[in-house]
């Protein structure tokens, strides 16, 4: 049999004994991997879906808009200038309330031709163009409204037919339309909630009628604003054509580039990938710890597996690219599993596919975020397993084979200080002085967790004082809300598992100290309780790190990377702390007390 083969076998074997732990070890991955996927496909969720949206729609490199009668001259000076090859327009445009079933909106109503126009062609992605009567609506609008094709929908007191769903590339998506009318536009809510001045839109929908339509509705020929469409020699230097034409500061015509209306369509695209970054970044540091607990305790539990592989004339190399290939194998599977749950969650995380052709979720992963999650997956599994396979490697045969029990380290003061505790607390205290960097690790691990949880407490009462009073729109809330619902998900259930890991590998590690305590004495009771204090002393002191430093500290580091301001988070109060840390105790101490059950009713002569 040839080396390579013989490892994955004896790996492959070895994972199938003991599916539990390769369960758990999977999740662990799996979890920081899919986070990861999340935040990198939508790192340019809208980028691509807005390219293909301006190549089907014939999209402009400027739009130009004026809201008064010289304004007018002027935009027909503008199809002429300098460097733009096709123009459309100028559109009459009118401010208008949406009156739809259920549902009322502020609109921006176009007059459209009939005929296909040379730039901004808007497509239809559902019935057909405008003609009289009939009325087509931005698409991401018409899902906010929940109507379709064939719906009635009231324009300034008159009645129009939905005869269609159409995407444009002129415009951002529907909250995030741009401003086209003389009244002026509000996106989010107004401050303090205070009224808008009269003829101001709120998070204005875009509605295409005919020219015909548009003019009839209108209450005088001067209340009519108007919108060109540019197309330019050279889409880059879109910019420049704004600002040697003195567009870019308002005045009686106002100019939008095509890359500003593309940071707009990605916005919140953006907001959201960077939740995710950094709920994957948590999520990493977790799996680590639970990988190097879960690891040592596996190292722990093989110490004979390792001797019967030397006695027979395995080397330490092959001893530990057999122990090594396990949990490769596992981050493999774990990098798989999460790219594609990643890719296919994408689109529930972002508002754009509904208001472009394509979504955040509709592309292919790129082969640069393939290999970013699987080097990681891989390089997470390698950091920790590394050590203890090679330390385990190199251990003696005799030694292996006998799987005697480690001596414990004797700390002087330690003992004094435990000597005087009820049993079951003295046991506690002495569990967890053998495994001082394991309950290093418990302790960071709750830290994460629960400065984690610190952070998405702030980030949740800021994201609900935005309804009604903020700069999100509702729709925009509600995308928000749900990238830190699978944050938290995510996040408690990999601590979840975390601490049922630790909780585990203590047990095996103290197999023969437990039994010898029962041996002199000890009821199973008290091993119970000492195996699930050996975590909840750690947990305390986690929660403690997590709630107060930790928790601040990354909240200045999410307001350093967005650029926002920190000062305007609204802390949790001292006795929402206090319940945190309260609530993160209970929940450790009944996550261990399974494994600390089972570990403390094992027959003590199998044990020793």
């Amino acid at each position: 049999m040839g080396r390579i083969l013989l490892v994955l076998r004896l790996a492959v074997r070895d994972l199938r004994r003991r599916r539990a732990e390769a369960a758990l070890l999977l999740i662990a991955v799996l979890a920081a991997t899919t986070t990861l996927t999340l935040g990198l496909v939508l790192r340019d969720a809208a980028g691509d879906p807005y390219q293909s949206t301006r190549a089907a729609t014939v999209g402009p490199d400027v739009v130009a808009g004026s809201g008064r009668a010289a304004g007018l001259a002027r935009l027909a000076g503008l199809a002429t200038a300098s460097g733009v090859t096709e123009h459309s327009g100028p559109y009459p445009v009118i401010a208008g309330k949406l009156a739809a079933p259920g549902r009322t909106s502020d609109a921006q109503i176009v007059g459209r031709d009939t005929t296909v126009a040379a730039v901004d062609q808007p497509k239809v992605t559902r019935g057909r163009w405008v003609s009289g009567g009939g009325a087509v609506l931005e698409a991401a609008f018409a899902d906010w409204l929940d109507v379709g094709v064939g719906d009635a929908v009231t324009l300034g007191g008159r009645s129009f037919e939905v005869v269609g769903v159409a995407v444009t590339a002129a415009m951002p998506p529907y909250p995030g339309a741009s401003c086209i009318v003389s009244a002026g536009c509000v996106h989010g809510a107004v401050p303090d909630g205070r009224d808008l001045p009269a003829g101001l839109l709120r998070n204005p929908g875009l509605v295409w009628l005919t020219q015909a339509d548009v003019r009839s509705l209108a209450p005088a020929p001067d209340s009519l604003s108007h919108v060109l469409n540019l197309k330019l020699a050279d889409p880059r230097e879109a910019q420049a054509f704004v600002e040697r034409n003195g567009g870019e500061h308002g005045g009686a015509v106002t100019m939008q580039t095509w890359q500003s209306i593309l940071a707009e369509a990605t916005d919140l695209a953006k907001d959201s990938q960077i939740l995710l970054l950094i709920g994957a970044w948590l999520l990493g540091l977790l799996a680590v710890a639970t990988l190097a607990v879960l690891v040592g305790g596996r190292m722990a539990d093989q110490s004979r597996r390792v001797g019967l592989l030397k006695a027979v004339g395995g080397t330490p190399g092959l001893v530990a690219a057999v122990l090594l290939a396990e949990y490769l194998l596992v981050a493999v599977v774990a990098a798989a599993g999460g790219l594609t749950i990643g890719a296919l969650s994408a689109p529930s995380l972002t508002e754009s596919s509904a208001g472009l052709v394509g979504g955040a979720g509709t592309a292919s992963l790129t082969w640069p975020t393939i290999a970013v999650v699987t080097a990681v997956a891989l390089g997470v599994a390698i950091v920790v397993t590394a050590v203890p396979a090679v330390r385990a490697a190199r251990s003696s045969t005799v030694g292996a084979l006998a799987d005697a029990a480690r001596p414990p380290r004797r700390t002087g003061w330690l003992i004094s200080l435990s000597a005087r505790l009820p049993v079951p607390l003295l046991l506690a205290v002495r569990v967890a002085a053998r495994r001082p960097r394991r309950v290093a690790l418990g302790v960071a691990g709750i830290a994460v967790t629960v400065s984690g949880i610190h952070v998405l407490l702030v980030l949740d009462a800021f994201l609900g004082g935005q309804t009604g009073t903020g700069a999100y729109t509702d729709a925009q809330v509600a995308v928000l809300r749900h990238v830190l619902l699978l944050w938290t998900v995510i996040l408690l259930c990999l601590a979840a598992v975390n601490a049922v890991v630790i909780t585990w590998a203590t047990v095996l590690d103290n197999r023969h100290v437990s039994a010898l305590t029962r041996a002199l004495g000890a009821t199973p009771r008290d091993v119970t309780v000492a195996l699930a204090s050996a975590q909840v002393l750690p947990a305390f002191l986690g929660a403690v790190m997590g709630a107060v430093p930790g928790g601040w500290a990354l909240l200045a580091a999410i307001s350093t990377i967005t650029g926002g301001d920190g000062d305007k988070a609204t802390p949790p109060g001292p006795w929402q702390q206090s319940g945190l840390v309260l609530v993160t105790v209970l929940v450790v101490a009944t996550l261990t007390a399974v494994p600390a059950h089972l570990g403390g009713r094992r027959p003590v002569t199998a044990a020793l």
